[in-house]
């Protein structure tokens, strides 16, 4: 199946406007003396859906050590328990509270046996990453979406920093020929975000008491197309894989003064479907 360039940048321009348009512009920083606690899961319901796996067809001694000849694109990690790793979740609908702290490792990328780590990125709006290749071969880290930087990593250890100064979804391929390189960043405008460990669990901290939407959000994981792109190093025409739009799954929760709310999300391969489970 092929996908147009045009319809490409369409829906990177529709799911561009979708995040800008609940961004929280204007937050308010607060002390926040008699904040809650939510914690909570994101866990697979149902049959796993099939993943695609790309043939590791370039620099194979750094890319693939263990010879293991493909590459798992990284797009839906289940654990043994059920639990999704990788899935962003966050509160919609607030304006004041604590500062920044969201955390460090979110904010640093590496390229490392031709890998992008971590998978998902939080990057404050305005703030700074931070990207390194430990890879003695050359990478690029193209980005489309809320920002458009295009850095070339030619040499082992070199590390570069970029701010980020539009909010939104940004996606991250490389241009170099290692069409499996993947992963997301979130460029946000409020500390509410976390990531979902390896068991799927996740913790938002000092939250001032009240009513919330909080939403799980988890980038496409089914490839729907291919898109070629020249590779930088070669200059020869490539295919990469192509990936369905997220998915997005809401709930309400009410937060209690020095207290904990629990709030455990169910996501499947279907359209999304608040599964309301505390």
């Amino acid at each position: 199946m092929k996908t147009t360039k045009t319809g490409v940048a369409c829906a990177l321009c529709v799911l561009l406007w979708t995040m800008t348009a609940g961004a929280q512009g204007g937050y308010q920083v607060i002390s926040v003396n008699d904040g809650g606690t939510i914690t909570g899961t994101v866990k697979w319901t149902g049959p796993l859906p099939k993943t695609a796996a790309v043939a590791i067809n370039k620099d194979p001694d750094v890319c693939d050590p263990q010879a293991q000849k493909k590459r798992d694109l990284e797009r839906l990690v289940v654990g043994a328990n059920g639990g999704v790793a990788n899935t962003v979740v966050f509160l919609k609908d607030i304006s004041k509270g604590k500062a920044m702290d969201l955390p460090e490792e979110h904010q640093f990328l590496n390229q490392k046996t031709c890998r992008y780590e971590p998978h998902v990125l939080l990057v404050p709006a305005d703030g700074t990453l931070r990207i390194k290749s430990s890879d003695p071969i050359l990478h690029t880290v193209h980005m489309t979406g809320a920002s458009d930087y295009n850095l070339p990593f030619p040499f082992a250890n070199q590390t570069v920093s970029r701010r980020m100064n539009r909010s939104g979804v940004v996606d991250l391929r490389c241009n170099a020929g290692h069409v499996w390189m993947n992963a997301e960043m979130l460029v946000v405008n409020h500390p509410y975000y976390g990531v979902t460990d390896a068991d799927g669990t996740f913790k938002l901290t000092n939250v001032p008491a009240g009513e919330y939407e909080i939403e799980a959000w988890h980038e496409g994981w089914k490839v729907v197309g291919e898109g070629a792109v020249y590779d930088v190093m070669t200059q020869m025409r490539v295919q990469r894989p192509l990936f369905s739009d997220p998915m997005e799954w809401t709930k309400k929760v009410t937060v209690p003064s020095n207290g904990t709310a629990s709030v455990n999300f169910s996501i499947s391969d279907k359209r999304p479907e608040m599964v309301a489970t505390r």
